[in-house]
């Protein structure tokens, strides 16, 4: 019993792992917010470049494309 237990639960982890869902980018990091303060990529959680810029006004930050987004390679389907 335990071992067809351990087996489901490892075969469960497998397919979480490869499974294209698991890869994907969610829509709302496509821009970081950088800086010194930030470091690098920086505070990743915005949809639009007008909401991390309108979060960075006033500050020493400034924003930019998320690298994860940005470089990723495209699946063809």
């Amino acid at each position: 019993m335990r071992r067809t237990i351990l087996t489901l639960a490892s075969l469960a982890a497998l397919i979480a792992v490869a499974s294209p869902a698991a890869q994907a980018h969610p829509a709302n990091d496509r821009y970081c917010l950088q800086g010194r303060m930030w470091g690098y990529p920086g505070n990743c959680q915005f949809t639009s470049y007008q909401q991390c810029q309108a979060t960075a006004s006033g500050t020493s930050a400034y924003c930019g494309v998320n690298p994860r987004y940005a470089f990723s390679q495209q699946r063809d389907y």
